[in-house]
C-alpha cells in the first residue's frame, strides 16, 4: 500500500516587508486585496497545525498544487523554499506550481531555480513540464497551469504542448500499470470554470484524459474541497480539490484548512483507493477526519 498526501494553497503569511518599487502593476492590486481582505483569512498558524497533523500521517509522498505565495516577491520565493525544506526532503515531496507563484513575468523561473528538485522529475525533453516522480506503483505527473495575467485575473493555461507531453506520459505510465496521479493547480473539469479565474484549455486537458486515462486527478486554486469527475479511457476519472492549507476558521471566502490522504493498493488488476480528508469544521477548534469515500 502507498499513502499520499495532498495539500494546497499554502500562500505563505505573514506578508513581508514590501518596497513602493515591488508595488507595479499587478502586484499593487494584489497587495491591496491582501490588506483589505485576505490577511484575516489566511494565516501561518491554521497552516502549522494543519501540517504537523498532516505529517503525523507519515505519508509516503506528498502532492503540493501550487500557490505557496501571495505576491511571488523574492523574499516570498525564498521564504517557500525554506518551508518546503523544513517539510521533508525532495524525494517525497512534489510541487506543481499555481498562478500565484507565476505572479509577475520571471517569477516562476525564480521558484524553479529557488525550489529546485521539488520542482523537478523525469521529463521527455528539456521542457519542465509536466515531470514524474515514481514511488512504488504510484506515477505522480506534475503539470503547470501557472502563468502570469493581468490585474484582476487568476486564469491558468495548458497549451497543446503540454497536452502532447501529458499524453504521451500517461500512455508509458499506463502502459506499465502504474497508478497515474496527475496534478494541476487550477481545476479541469467544467464545472469551476471562470472568465477570471479558470483554466484557458480546460477542454484540451479534458481530450488528453479521454484518450489516454489516468487514475486520480488532484487540484486547488478554488479553497474549497470537491469532488468531481472527467471521462477517461475507460472510467470517469475522480477530481479532486483541496481547501486552503493555510485558510483560517471563521473566514468568509474559503473552507477551513484542510489536506487529504489517499491510500491506494493493487488490487487484482485493478485498484483500491480510499479518501480520507483532515481539517478544520467551522466550529470547534479540533483537526477531525470529515470525510472518508472508497474512489476505487
Amino acid at each position: 500500500m502507498i499513502t499520499l498526501a495532498h495539500i494546497s494553497d499554502i500562500h505563505l503569511s505573514p506578508m513581508p516587508e514590501v518596497a513602493l518599487r515591488d508595488l507595479l502593476g499587478k502586484r499593487l492590486t494584489g497587495f491591496l486585496n491582501w490588506k483589505l481582505k485576505r490577511h484575516g483569512e489566511l494565516n501561518s498558524e491554521t497552516l502549522a497545525r494543519l501540517v504537523a497533523h498532516m505529517q503525523g500521517q507519515n505519508a509516503d509522498f506528498t502532492a503540493v498544487t501550487g500557490d505557496m505565495t501571495n505576491l511571488a516577491l523574492d523574499s516570498e520565493v525564498a521564504r517557500a523554499g525554506d518551508w518546503l525544506r523544513a517539510l521533508g526532503s525532495p524525494e517525497r515531496i512534489a510541487v506543481c506550481p499555481g498562478n500565484h507563484d507565476a505572479y509577475v513575468p520571471g517569477a516562476l523561473e525564480t521558484a524553479q531555480k529557488d525550489w529546485g528538485d521539488y520542482l523537478k522529475g523525469e521529463t521527455l525533453d528539456s521542457a519542465a513540464f509536466p515531470f514524474v516522480r515514481r514511488v512504488g506503483e504510484l506515477a505522480i505527473i506534475s503539470c503547470s497551469s501557472a502563468v502570469p495575467t493581468r490585474p484582476f485575473l487568476a486564469i491558468g493555461r495548458f497549451d497543446e504542448k503540454q497536452a502532447d507531453r501529458l499524453g504521451r506520459i500517461l500512455k508509458a505510465m499506463g502502459d506499465a500499470g502504474y497508478f497515474r496521479t496527475v496534478l494541476i493547480h487550477h481545476p479541469p473539469n467544467a464545472e469551476l470554470q471562470h472568465p477570471s479565474f479558470g483554466l484557458k484549455g480546460h477542454k484540451l486537458f479534458r481530450q488528453v484524459i479521454a484518450e489516454h486515462g489516468a487514475e486520480l486527478i488532484l487540484h486547488g486554486h478554488t479553497h474549497r474541497s470537491s469532488i468531481h469527475s472527467i471521462p477517461g479511457k475507460n472510467h470517469e476519472v475522480p477530481v479532486v480539490g483541496v481547501a486552503a492549507a493555510s485558510a483560517a476558521q471563521g473566514g468568509t471566502l474559503d473552507d477551513p484548512a484542510r489536506y487529504n490522504l489517499f491510500r491506494i493498493e493493487k488490487s487484482g488488476e485493478g485498484w483500491t483507493c480510499t479518501m480520507r480528508e483532515y481539517g478544520f469544521q467551522r466550529l470547534g477548534s479540533d483537526i477531525v477526519m470529515r470525510l472518508q469515500m472508497r474512489i476505487y
